[in-house]
């Protein structure tokens, strides 16, 4: 599969939007709810870097889930676009279909860490963390910025979030590992 690339972003406000939108979509991940919050940012704004970028999308982000009369729906928005990430281990096929190449690259990266002689149980554990931490936020998945470190690493963090208890910490947590994700895929992209 090739190298996913984005757009100069002196450009990116002139670009039709399909074209915004898949750069979107690389920075983060397919969100259609994202697109719907950004999309209109995206045309009519111009941003000196994409960090500036992904700081007001992480801006619009932290609005929408401070609202104290959070309505339905915008909780619904808000999940739907923390949700777009895929959950981490290792991915059913079906799931490896719908991974972004970042994605995949990125968990294969998480992967590599593993001793083989214990990467079945590591992945057995990482599963059943996943599903804990769903039932602790439902709606939400644990997102973070993998950067590097191994499954055992990121489940001692899993852990600590699910035994913290705290939706709206979680949700900010996610919102900060998504725009982390985000700068990371600019710097790397550019």
């Amino acid at each position: 599969m090739s190298t996913p690339t984005i757009p100069p972003i002196t450009s990116l406000s002139t670009l039709p939007a399909d074209a915004q939108l898949r750069a979107l979509d690389t920075l983060f991940e397919p969100s259609p709810e994202l697109h719907a919050l950004v999309q209109p940012i995206l045309s009519k704004q111009t941003f000196p870097t994409y960090d500036a970028l992904i700081d007001e999308i992480q801006t619009q982000l932290s609005t929408l889930s401070a609202k104290r009369d959070n309505a339905l729906a915008e909780k619904e928005t808000l999940y739907a676009i923390l949700g777009s990430h895929p959950r981490l281990g290792i991915p059913s096929p079906a799931a490896q279909a719908h991974l972004s190449e970042l994605s995949r690259r990125e968990q294969a990266n998480l992967n590599s860490h593993d001793d083989s002689s214990n990467s079945a149980e590591l992945a057995a554990r990482l599963d059943a963390l996943n599903r804990e931490y769903e039932e602790m936020y439902p709606g939400l998945r644990y997102v973070t910025f993998v950067n590097g470190r191994g499954r055992d690493v990121i489940m001692v963090d899993m852990r600590s979030r699910i035994d913290r208890a705290n939706l709206a910490l979680e949700v900010q947590d996610n919102i900060q590992a998504m725009c982390d994700i985000a700068k990371d895929r600019a710097g790397k992209l550019q």
